[in-house]
């Protein structure tokens, strides 16, 4: 018999009830999460420990919870076989303490797709209703929004049971949501959003405007079973007509297998054409999973191994100015600390003064944010307007140096005029001159040229390859830095003297002109005397160059101080002009090229340097389109798909050949 709660337990119970009540309404009938995943996990992972270890509190409480009741606007009708939820697990430990209680090892694995759960009613092989989860128990009718999603057919196909109700999840691919957000007045946060709000519409000519997909993953009431497992059932599925997630499932038999393919899920997720927030684990044999049963919200059989959150909600404390190095003035939101993803973060892009204007974003309101490819954050939307919130007024003087700001005609960014002398566009203009992919010098980053710059010792490039003459002994008197580390630099900007001309070409900073426009550059002119001198028409002719780069590179090269700076620069390096010229008869002149696993005798970048020396277009993902992949030690999931897509592979000893008939 479980503990009886104190006051203070039963008070947090249900201040977390009603909290989590609340939260599932907005995101199962309204389509409008109020909370991030990670604060509604936390508080569900409260409220089931407390509900443990108080059982008297789980009889009404959350334990026996599933989804939302359904809403008066749809019909409902009861679920012949409840739509249970799935309960979640966040590492390794709780993957294992699952498995360790299992009766049978043999699991089938997929990838647990965010969208809206469907359960789609087939008598005689024909779709006669379908409805939400709705609470569980009870399901909203969205039948005729259901026969307009080409995914879920109105007839299934070969052999079938009488009855049968097919269940899965409606979803927005990708390129579809962002379809939809450019041409539809309302905006949507994301792609699970748009399906929701898609799906449970009450006009079906809506639903049918709007490009949904649908995936089949398991089944309801039944008439007959003919599968002993769910690897089978899927087989069954797309039999029927349905679409499947096979592509991303795999048959596992061990926790580590299971990690192993959450960590390669985790990589390629991206590469995924729909949001995913984790994997679902069963025990592959339907006759185990009805000897193992249910609890009373979700099967004991499978579990959901959710990825850390991409997306939270905070508050926007403040935004503030940066300067880059071609005087752009960008606003950076700076957040009350919130954990998106294992990722502590307090700052986020907003882009431009346009963006602020389209978020109807101001100082204090509560904002959505997420990690754009997991990586970068930004602001997707208010979430909540705070009560003294206050509008943000751009600045029309540089908060640096003082300059005036200016937006020129046709152009979104906001300028500072004072290139020569703002210290923001000088520091910025000397890190990425010293960066991997332009002189790549070690020793010299964003601390150092901001200590060299404030000392005077740097105001253009050239002054770096001096400082160690001009200053050598100073360097070696001061913190962190001493004989052997001044040597180091010393070494390192040596080697730079010697340098390819694409290197120069991205490090001088030309506007617009990054890495692979830079080579193009540098193959079309060979030399950087040539490029200096073409004009805007030579430049227009390039594949790649379009009229308003080919204006920038003109611009910059007629510019005085940019050819004073040049000319100092060019008095202590020494240019390598192109290697990096395509080789026309090139066995990889055209291809597209992707690279995985490790190579013995190249890094990754010397490789893909190789690769576009040789006309080659070296991508970082297989699809049907792609030629060749290159496949080194511990090749990946890259080598699986390029395999089951029929490609071209090759070893290195293959590359090694290529390179050498090559030229």
């Amino acid at each position: 018999m479980g503990k009886t709660a104190d006051l203070f337990i039963r008070s947090e119970h249900a201040d977390l009830l009603k909290k989590l009540n609340a939260w599932d309404i907005a995101y199962h009938q309204n389509d409008a999460p109020i909370v991030d995943d990670a604060t509604y996990d936390e508080a569900k992972s409260r409220i089931l420990e407390i509900e443990s270890e108080y059982p008297e509190l789980a009889e009404k409480g959350f334990s026996t919870h599933v989804g939302a009741a359904v809403s008066s606007k749809f019909k409902s009708y009861p679920h012949v076989v409840p739509m249970l939820s799935i309960s979640d697990v966040f590492n390794e430990k709780e993957v294992r303490d699952w498995f360790d209680k299992l009766i049978d090892n043999d699991l089938f694995v997929e990838v647990k797709v965010d969208g809206l759960s469907f359960s789609a009613r087939y008598e005689n092989g024909v779709l006669i209703r379908g409805l939400t989860r709705g609470s569980g128990t009870m399901g909203e009718d969205i039948t005729a929004n259901l026969l307009t999603i080409p995914d879920i057919p109105q007839k299934l196909s070969g052999e079938f049971p009488e009855i049968i109700e097919v269940r899965g999840e409606v979803y927005m691919a990708r390129k579809d949501f962002i379809a939809l957000n450019e041409n539809s007045a309302k905006k949507f946060a994301n792609p699970r959003n748009a399906a929701a709000g898609s799906l449970r519409q009450l006009n079906p000519n809506i639903t049918a405007s709007r490009k949904l997909s649908a995936f089949g993953y398991t089944w309801g009431d039944l008439s007959k079973r003919t599968w002993e497992t769910q690897s089978g059932y899927f087989e069954k599925l797309e039999s029927w007509g349905f679409k499947t997630t096979k592509q991303w499932a795999r048959r596992l038999n061990s926790v580590a297998g299971v990690q192993d393919f959450y960590n390669e899920i985790m990589m390629k997720r991206n590469e995924i054409p729909f949001d995913i927030d984790g994997l679902v684990i069963k025990v592959n044999s339907v006759s185990v999973q009805e000897k193992m049963g249910s609890r009373a919200n979700s099967p004991r059989w499978e579990i959901a191994y959710k990825f850390p959150a991409a997306r939270g909600i905070t508050k926007l404390n403040d935004i503030t100015i940066q300067v880059g190095r071609t005087g752009v003035l960008t606003p950076v939101a700076e957040l009350e600390p919130i954990n998106i993803g294992g990722v502590l973060v307090s700052r986020a892009t907003l882009h431009n003064a346009d963006e602020i204007a389209r978020l109807g974003i101001k100082i204090g309101d509560k904002v959505v944010v997420q990690r754009a490819g997991d990586v970068i954050p930004q602001i997707v939307e208010v979430a909540e307007n705070g009560e003294n919130s206050v509008s943000f007024v751009f600045p029309d003087v540089c908060p640096v140096c003082g300059g005036a700001v200016v937006r020129e005609s046709g152009m979104v960014a906001r300028k500072c005029v004072n290139s020569l002398s703002c210290p923001a566009q000088i520091r910025g203009e000397l890190e990425h001159f010293v960066s991997r992919h332009a002189f790549d010098i070690e020793g010299i980053g964003a601390k150092q040229i901001e200590l060299f710059t404030n000392l005077g010792w740097l105001k253009s490039a050239a002054d770096i390859f001096t400082i160690i003459e001009k200053h050598g002994e100073e360097l070696r008197k001061m913190n962190g830095f001493g004989d052997k580390s001044v040597s180091n630099l010393r070494a390192s900007i040596d080697k730079a003297r010697n340098i390819d001309l694409h290197r120069v070409i991205y490090a001088i900073g030309i506007p617009d002109v990054g890495e692979v426009t830079a080579k193009i550059l540098a193959r079309e002119f060979k030399s950087l005397d040539a490029l200096r001198h073409a004009n805007v028409v030579d430049l227009k002719n390039i594949d790649g160059i379009g009229e308003v780069m080919a204006n920038e590179i003109v611009s910059f090269f007629n510019d005085e101080h940019t050819l004073n700076a040049l000319e100092k620069l060019l008095e202590h390096i020494n240019i390598k002009n192109p290697k990096n010229i395509v080789v026309e008869n090139s066995l990889l002149n055209g291809k597209r090229v992707v690279l995985t696993g490790t190579l013995n005798k190249y890094t990754r970048d010397s490789a893909k340097e190789i690769l576009e020396r040789m006309g080659a277009n070296v991508s970082g993902s297989v699809s049907s389109k792609t030629d060749i992949v290159i496949a080194g030690e511990n090749a990946g999931s890259k080598l699986t798909d390029a395999q089951n897509l029929g490609i071209t592979i090759w070893s290195e000893e293959d590359f090694d050949k290529a390179i050498n008939m090559g030229g």
